[in-house]
């Protein structure tokens, strides 16, 4: 029995990282004053996103509940560290063909397809074999170093996440996401 691999996903270059942070004013603070990056906007008091070159963003910061415990448990998301690193595609196409070679190889597959308010991307995430998120994505909004651009300030709530409430995802989505989407059918 002959078994050929699939093509690999065609990744284009590093993207963005998504840190999660206990103070996000003052993580904000740092990252502008002290390494230059622009704010390009932010989810409410939850998260902000900058900028060095002309991407929306290449670097998010996503604030940890107040109640996070201090331990070492980074998969379940409440101790400072990496949420996710992302790479570029070329197309939601090339993403559409990333569900099937992620399938095809028992990848598990986190979250999406589906579009984020913020930045304009489309995003798909992975789990790789240590358990880290592993974000694909394309179409992010660009501002160009001369631009005035104004950062924007969303709600936090399931447009932000995701700009088609999300009718293009194909795993379940998180347990949080799906109680923000129950909430806006009132």
């Amino acid at each position: 029995m002959t078994s050929t691999a699939p093509t690999p996903i065609r990744t284009r270059k590093l993207g963005h990282l998504v840190l999660l942070v206990r103070d996000l004013e003052a993580s904000i603070r740092f990252y502008t004053e002290v390494m230059g990056l622009r704010v390009s906007d932010r989810i409410a008091d939850q998260m902000a996103f900058l900028r060095a070159g002309e991407d929306h963003h290449d670097l998010a910061l996503a604030r940890l509940p107040d109640d996070a415990p201090d331990r070492d448990d980074l998969p379940r998301y409440t101790r400072p560290g990496l949420e996710h690193f992302s790479y570029y595609v070329d197309s939601v196409e090339e993403m559409r063909r990333a569900v099937d070679v992620a399938r095809s190889l028992g990848v598990t597959i986190e979250r999406g397809i589906g579009q984020h308010g913020p930045g304009g991307n489309w995003f798909l995430v992975f789990k790789d074999p240590d358990g880290n998120n592993v974000e694909i994505y394309t179409d992010m909004d660009q501002i160009p170093q001369d631009a005035d651009h104004r950062p924007q300030t969303w709600d936090r709530n399931l447009e932000s996440f995701d700009r088609h409430r999300l009718a293009h995802f194909v795993v379940k989505p998180p347990a949080a996401v799906l109680a923000s989407k129950e909430s806006k059918k009132d």
